[in-house]
């Protein structure tokens, strides 16, 4: 009555999921260019970076390697 029925909306999915479900490749692609950032982001931490640009990095490393799991995640 008035808005105030429960229904059922079913499961939230982000828009990555929603693409992903709708071209499987994409899941793929998406990994192989956070691999290849991944890298070079390492690279330039081992290279030796200021001290500034090393935080910065560090959370980018972070961020990717989350990306990462999620990506994987939603590929199962």
């Amino acid at each position: 009555m008035y808005g105030l029925e429960k229904k059922d909306k079913g499961k939230f999915k982000f828009d990555l999921e929603k693409e992903i479900a709708a071209n499987p490749a994409r899941s793929k692609e998406i990994l192989e260019k956070v691999e290849q950032r991944m890298q070079k982001i390492k690279t330039s931490l081992r290279e030796g970076a200021n001290e500034k640009d090393f935080d910065r990095l560090g959370i980018l490393l972070n961020g990717y390697s989350a990306l990462q799991k999620v990506l994987k995640n939603i590929a199962k």
